[in-house]
């Protein structure tokens, strides 16, 4: 049976998308402030209790919504939340070495590129057109993460780069599946990634040394991020991602990069410089214009896998 869907309903439907993957960037901004405040754990210990308590939490989350275990459901959706999984963990993981073989600077700029690989993927995989205020709305958003980073220096390695770009495109791919998978239910394939991110941690301590035990507020730090950080910025993604086209879910998260430095200088006390400032205007100015632009058409229909 076919539903029709009003123009007025479909517009409300826009707005609390804009508004969900906009708070998902809000929350996802905090991580510099919460890895300002561990003391003594490395970032694979951190991402590893930042795994587990996000897995925890989205089983009680899936439970509570629908009744039953997101291992059933991971079954029934198949190939789409797999996919969705593998690239969220690809994008993590990626985006942790890309900071430890290149400069911040560098990682941030070409972590930018997702939204073009976003815009791309969802015009080749679902035929879904970007409008044109979208194009230029990412142009400005990437001009104002270069001047945030122009007065930056640091050596520039080349597997540093690639992992920031193979993060990029993991991002990128698990916005596409979202939008592919939207007739299902998508949370379970965030909860599997939360898996397999926790087996990819276990092994590079394992063979890299690493103990497992940290201290007990460096653990419970990374599992709070796990729960609010991720876990809640994951989940109101995911569920803003059905109303909002490829590109403007990359877009709206790049909330991400002007707030972060926001909250560390609010808490802690750490300055921006003015090229940040700056960079952070304009980056909201281009988040701020494609949310409000013009009228939003319905994309077209998504056969599901």
């Amino acid at each position: 049976m076919t539903a029709l869907t009003s123009p007025s309903s479909a517009a409300g439907a826009h707005r609390f998308g804009v508004l969900f993957v906009f708070a998902a960037g809000v929350l996802w901004s905090t991580v510099g402030l919460g890895i300002r405040m561990i003391e003594d754990a490395v970032v694979w210990q951190i991402l590893l209790y930042r795994s587990i308590s996000m897995t925890l939490f989205l089983y009680v989350v899936i439970r509570l919504r629908s009744g039953e275990s997101p291992f059933a459901q991971i079954r029934r959706m198949g190939v789409a939340s797999v996919i969705a999984g593998l690239s969220l963990v690809a994008a993590f993981s990626g985006g942790i070495y890309s900071i430890q073989h290149t400069s911040v600077a560098n990682a941030m700029l070409l972590f930018a590129t997702a939204p073009f690989m976003a815009a791309v993927l969802g015009w080749i995989v679902l035929r879904e057109p970007v409008r044109i205020a979208t194009w230029i709305a990412i142009a400005i958003a990437i001009g104002g993460i270069a001047i945030m980073v122009a007065d930056k220096s640091g050596s520039v390695a080349l597997n540093g780069s690639l992992a920031a770009l193979g993060s990029a495109f993991g991002f990128a791919v698990f916005t596409v599946s979202l939008r592919w998978g939207r007739t299902g239910e998508m949370l379970p394939s965030v909860f599997l990634s939360g898996l397999f991110a926790i087996v990819v941690t276990l092994a590079v301590c394992k063979f890299s040394g690493l103990p497992i035990a940290i201290g007990a507020q460096d653990g419970a730090i990374s599992m709070g991020m796990g729960v609010f950080q991720v876990g809640a910025g994951l989940i109101l993604y995911t569920l803003g991602s059905r109303s909002l086209p490829a590109a403007e879910l990359a877009l709206l998260s790049l909330a991400e990069v002007l707030l972060g430095p926001f909250w560390v200088w609010l808490f802690l006390g750490e300055t921006a410089s003015l090229n940040t400032l700056l960079g952070g205007a304009v980056l909201l100015v281009a988040i701020a214009g494609n949310a409000l632009s013009g009228k939003r058409r319905k994309p077209p229909p998504i056969t599901a896998p």
